[in-house]
């Protein structure tokens, strides 16, 4: 797909560094280099050049200068990229000077990686996974997206779609020899064969307890419990800072304070939330309604509990809680024969003392519910959906009779539609937006 304009950024971070590089994309890029930097070093190599402004000739820096013409580039466009030192004065110079070049404009968010897609260089579960991996906070969420930009989701769902076309066009064959009886039987019941063992494989696939969605979003863990049990204290103490109020006041914490952490090379979002008692207040009451729902959706419940006066017993709204791991604090306070639990960690905030088991128990918690990540998993809620609705389609036609051979190729025709919005073959353009606005500039 061509475009008419060629858009430019700077794809390095903003700010004093020791290099900043700028991209260019599209007709003109050619035409940068010319202009500022010429001649032009052999296509894929570096080469060392003074760049100047192409209006005034002023020079604006020494350094590499890179082109790589179309469509042997990461666009599928003429692109170029200049690397200079990385200072204020010169990225805003380099700035300036790039857009003096008719037919260059500041690029949007996303938009190298948008050009690459429309020019066919990647899909688009490669392009939400680049995003992805500029977003990786843990070694766990670099190596899954790094995966998925690699191709490994869009293989396995072409792979589907294949398959589904040749379902569909195995029980079209059955319209077409519909007069033919032996050989329209057999071919409707050999994509009736071949579907049923696609269908199995979707479920396998669905049926993955939302890990990868975890591993990308975070392994979201809720503290709850009576107030003045240590909950805040217990969050400073896991993260190493005084990230929530500690108080010894009833109802310090009113909302949900969120902090993420790398436990294990593990995303952990950890939660901490208003003590659950009756009160009459209704601020307290509302950061209370709010506690229950964060746990209600949560990975893990860890409730802690004082040693001096354990409540055990969740509260009503928490009882349809997935996981819950229970946490005895104040432990320093009481002898060491009573305030025990069958399964119930100890731990002494004041001492240090259990810290260690309860920060094990929980990357244990996470790594359980994420699981071995090298097979393609789901990361994303919009590829979930669509998914969803592929196997919708399957079982229509799994469940309809055979002899209606015209709804059946129909059911194969939406179910591969579905999978071709994923990697952005068939009708995508209402998601387009969305995706690729939230990358940043220069990507």
């Amino acid at each position: 797909m061509a475009n008419d304009t060629t858009i430019f950024a700077l794809s390095t971070a903003p700010g004093r560094g020791a290099l900043a590089v700028f991209r260019i994309s599209g007709p003109a890029a050619g035409d940068v280099i010319d202009g500022m930097a010429g001649p032009k070093p052999r296509p894929r190599t570096a080469g060392l050049r003074i760049i100047r402004d192409p209006e005034t000739r002023e020079a604006l820096d020494q350094g590499l200068v890179l082109w790589f013409p179309a469509p042997r580039s990461e666009t599928g466009e003429d692109l170029a990229e200049l690397h200079v030192h990385g200072g204020h004065a010169v990225a805003r110079a380099m700035l300036q000077a790039i857009a003096k070049v008719q037919g260059t404009r500041l690029a949007d968010p996303g938009e190298f990686a948008r050009r690459a897609f429309e020019n066919g260089k990647i899909d688009l579960t490669q392009a939400e996974a680049i995003a992805d991996l500029v977003d990786a906070e843990t070694q766990a969420q670099a190596r899954q997206a790094l995966r998925q930009a690699g191709g490994v989701l869009v293989r396995l769902y072409e792979g589907w779609r294949a398959e589904l076309i040749e379902g569909q066009a195995l029980t079209e064959a059955a319209i077409d020899f519909s007069d033919e009886g032996d050989v329209g039987d057999r071919t409707a019941k050999e994509a009736h064969t071949r579907v049923e063992a696609l269908a199995e494989k979707l479920r396998r696939h669905l049926d993955d307890g939302h890990r990868g969605e975890i591993l990308r979003d975070g392994f979201h863990v809720v503290i709850a419990g009576p107030p003045n049990v240590g909950k805040s204290s217990f969050l400073n103490a896991l993260v190493r800072r005084d990230a929530a109020i500690v108080s010894e006041e009833a109802g310090t914490t009113r909302d949900v304070i969120e902090v993420r952490m790398d436990l294990g090379g593990l995303p952990v979002v950890l939660s901490d939330t208003a003590g659950i008692r009756e009160t009459e207040g209704k601020i307290e009451r509302e950061g209370i309604r709010r506690t229950i729902a964060q746990a209600r959706d949560a990975d893990l419940v860890l409730w802690l509990m004082d040693a001096t006066d354990p409540q055990p017993d969740l509260p009503p709204g928490l009882a349809q809680a997935r996981h819950v791991l229970r946490v005895l604090n104040k432990i320093d306070l009481v002898q060491q024969t009573s305030a025990r639990g069958g399964s119930w960690l100890r731990l002494s905030l004041r001492t240090g003392e259990g810290l260690g088991d309860v920060t094990k128990a929980i990357g244990a918690e996470a790594r359980d519910r994420i699981g071995a990540t090298e097979a393609p998993v789901i990361t994303q809620a919009r590829h979930r959906q669509q998914l969803e609705a592929c196997a919708g389609a399957l079982g229509d036609y799994l469940r309809g009779p055979l002899a209606e051979t015209e709804l059946r190729a129909e059911d194969l025709r939406r179910a591969a539609t579905a999978l071709g919005r994923i990697t952005g073959r068939v009708d995508v353009e209402d998601v387009l937006d969305q995706i690729f606005g939230r990358f940043c500039i220069g990507k």
